[in-house]
């Protein structure tokens, strides 16, 4: 999903940001205080959400957003990072050339 496609579910956003706080807050006491609420968000949007047919309830989406598992979470993140264009091609060999 790109910046510009919009979730079915991004209109409960706002109205859920504390949850989504207390959830980057509980990944930090477990060591993972890398993960900010955009990045949360968009685990849930492409991998929870992924096949969202019908409007849930605003419980609902705080449900989905507490019953996160830094596992689950972790593994999304792994997967994403090896999806992500390598330093040594194209635009990032361009700027690891300028680096160095």
């Amino acid at each position: 999903m790109t910046q510009k496609e919009t979730h079915l579910y991004d209109g409960f956003r706002e109205n859920v940001f504390p949850a989504l706080l207390s959830k980057v807050e509980e990944f930090e006491l477990y060591g993972y205080d890398k993960v900010n609420e955009n990045d949360l968000w968009e685990f849930l949007t492409r991998k929870v959400w992924k096949r969202a047919t019908e409007e849930k309830q605003l419980h609902e989406i705080v449900s989905d957003i507490m019953n996160v598992k830094v596992g689950d979470y972790m593994n999304y993140a792994t997967v994403e990072a090896f999806k992500s264009p390598s330093w040594f091609e194209g635009e990032g060999k361009d700027v690891l050339e300028k680096l160095l």
